[in-house]
Parts: C-alpha cells; structure tokens; sequence
C-alpha cells in the first residue's frame, strides 16, 4: 500500500497534468469589436465557451440549421419564442443547459431587450410570408426589426445579422419584398454594424417550395408558374450563417445567398412530378380574379392557404445584387436543388415506389432499354 506521501507526490502529478491539458493560449481568446474577450473553442457538443447568441425567429424552418450549429460549438444560445410547442425540436440541439428560452412579444420591448442584453451576438429571422389581423407585414418585418435594433444598440452587442430576403426593394411595388427593403433601411440607419443576408427561396425540411408543389392542395397559379429564381439548400445558409458570426470582416457587409442555377417554378415542379411519380395540378387563374378569392381566405382561415402577397411575388423574378457578396465570399459552393428532391420527396409516393432509386437513376436504367450496339461492334 502506498505511504500517505507517495500518494500527496502522486495527486499533486496528477493535478499539474491536468492544469497543462486545461492551458489556453492567447490565440483561442478574440476580441470582439466592443473589447469583450470571447473564449474560441474547438468546438462539440459538451464544449464550453465560445459567444453568447440570440437567434429571433428560430422556430422557423431556417432558425434549427442555425441553432443546431451555434450550440455545437459550445455558443449559449437564447431563443425568444411565442408558441410553447414551436420550440420542443431546439431543445435537442445542444447539450444540458446550452439552449435557453424566453418567452416574448414583438411588441413587447422589454421582453426584447432581456433576450439580448447578456448576448455578444443577434440573429433576426423573423419573417411573415402573409398578414394575420394580429400581425401586419409592416408590423413584423419593419417595426419588429426597429424594435429589435434598438435593443442590439442599447446594450451594444457586438455583431447583429439581419436575414432579409432576396429582391428585398423599399420601391417594389410587393408588399413583401417593400417591407424586407425598408427593414435593411431601419437596420443600418440604426446600427451600421449590421450584416444584411438576402436568401434566395429555401428548399429543404418544412420548405415552402418542394413541400408545396408535392401537395395535393397547391391548385392555382396566376402566372403558370413561369417566375424565375435560385432556389438555395437551407443547410448551406445555416452553414453561411455561422460562418458570419466567427468572421468580424462581414460586419456591414450585404450577402445574396442564392444557389447554382436559376429555375422557374414550373421547372420545379416538373421535378417534383418525376421523383413523386405523380402529375400534380397547377390551375392557371387570372391575376385580377384569383387575388381577391385569396384576400378573403387569408381572413377567414387561420391556416395559410394562399395570399394576396405571395401571388404578387409570383410576377416578380429573382433579381441579384451584383454589389452583394455570395457564398463564394465565404469559401463555399452551395448544392443544386436537382441533387436534393429524393430526399425531400421520398414520403410524396405511393407505397409501391417508396423504394424505388431516385428519379435520375431510374432515368438512367430507361436510357440503357434503348442503347444500341453499332452494326461494327463485336
């Protein structure tokens, strides 16, 4: 048995060992434009350390691509919310104790300025795609985010990211894309600081795009569907989201995200049809019929059906900054959305071709029934 010293010697080893493991070096310690000292970590779920982050919005179909990857590194995470069943899903995305909620109103602003005073960092996704009789287009895009940038300035939070949206315009003559401009108008002329994000329309889980198309339910179009965009991957802006924040050199800077190649709806929804193996209805109706038709239904039904304001943006095509910079600027090259819809679509077909191979495979294995040896081959 080892004598009462031999075992002080021994614990005292141990404990300088441990202390040369915990050693820090001045290079994991950066300075944020405010002078606060924030501890870089490598990162993983138990890691400990790194910024103190709000993300407004995040119970959204982009906010969980950012979360999940902020809290990752070892961020202390804040997420504001309004429904209590919206925000189960976040929990999850960082270890015990990482992931914080607080309960708010937009237009309550002292539940905004408690959601962002302990914090070094602001993400804004809030974003409505249609008016409610709580909650104007005006209300949420330029009001909230006024509200919102008050705080940021008020409590000096070193970084404020602000997504916004593409052909986001304070002339358009689409109420959506009028209110998104004059928002990035309110946002700087605030805080200058401000890194403005203009994504392209966003395919992936819960996507309002090749969701929509796959359903049953998405009848009427008023302009067959021949407005024409990027459509991006939202993990690949989740991706450009993070890499935002560890980057002091995007302050003030403007981001089109957008993908690879330009589509029109109607190109996607061809897709759509080919990997479903189903022909879904797209009824062409007259602009100047069908607005008034979805101005009644967006009052009269609390679920989203159809809205004045989304066909307004059906009219409009996707128009890119060339003064913005892009995903090139942040050493990435965003996925094509032709890459994607057999993961997305696969729960879209019926029973007996749920396991069928991906529609462009399939067409492969068709092209090969048809292939013909030359008559000089042997």
């Amino acid at each position: 048995m080892a004598s009462p010293a031999a075992a002080l010697r021994s614990g005292r080893k141990f404990a300088v060992h441990l202390a040369g493991q915990q050693t820090r070096f001045l290079s994991d310690v950066a300075i944020t434009r405010t002078g606060k000292p924030i501890l870089r970590v490598q990162g993983g779920r138990s890691a400990l350390g790194g910024h103190t982050v709000t993300v407004f919005g995040a119970t959204g179909q982009l906010g969980r691509y950012i979360v999940n990857r902020l809290a990752r590194q070892g961020c202390q995470v804040v997420i504001p919310y309004r429904e209590e069943m919206a925000k189960r899903h976040l929990k999850v995305s960082g270890d015990l104790g990482r992931v914080h909620f607080l309960e708010f109103d937009i237009y309550n602003t002292k539940s905004i300025e408690e959601s962002v005073r302990h914090s070094d960092a602001v993400y804004n996704l809030i974003g409505r795609n249609y008016p409610t009789k709580n909650y104007t287009l005006e209300d949420v895009h330029v009001e909230g985010t006024e509200r919102i940038v008050e705080a940021v300035a008020k409590y000096d939070v070193d970084r404020y990211i602000h997504v916004s949206s593409y052909n986001a315009d304070p002339n358009s003559n689409v109420e959506f894309f009028r209110t998104k401009g004059v928002a990035e108008q309110v946002a700087r002329s605030i805080f200058p600081e401000t890194t403005i994000v203009r994504p392209a329309p966003i395919f992936g889980i819960e996507d309002n795009l090749l969701l929509k198309l796959a359903s049953v339910t998405n009848l009427f179009t008023s302009n067959n569907m021949q407005e024409r965009y990027r459509p991006v991957h939202s993990i690949d802006v989740g991706e450009a989201l993070e890499k935002l924040l560890y980057d002091d050199s995007t302050a003030g800077q403007t981001y089109e995200l957008f993908g690879p190649k330009e589509y029109s709806t109607a190109e996607i929804a061809e897709l759509v049809n080919r990997e479903i193996f189903k022909k879904r209805r797209h009824i062409n109706v007259p602009k100047a019929m069908l607005r008034p038709i979805a101005a009644v239904l967006n009052k009269v039904l609390w679920w989203p059906i159809l809205s004045p304001e989304e066909l307004d943006k059906e009219f409009v095509d996707q128009v890119v900054d060339k003064h913005a910079k892009t995903f090139a600027d942040l050493g990435m090259k965003p996925g094509d959305i032709s890459n994607y819809t057999y993961h997305y679509l696969q729960g879209f077909r019926s029973q007996a071709l749920l396991d069928q191979p991906p529609a462009t495979e399939k067409e492969k294995r068709e092209d090969r029934k048809y292939f013909h040896v030359t008559d000089g081959a042997q």
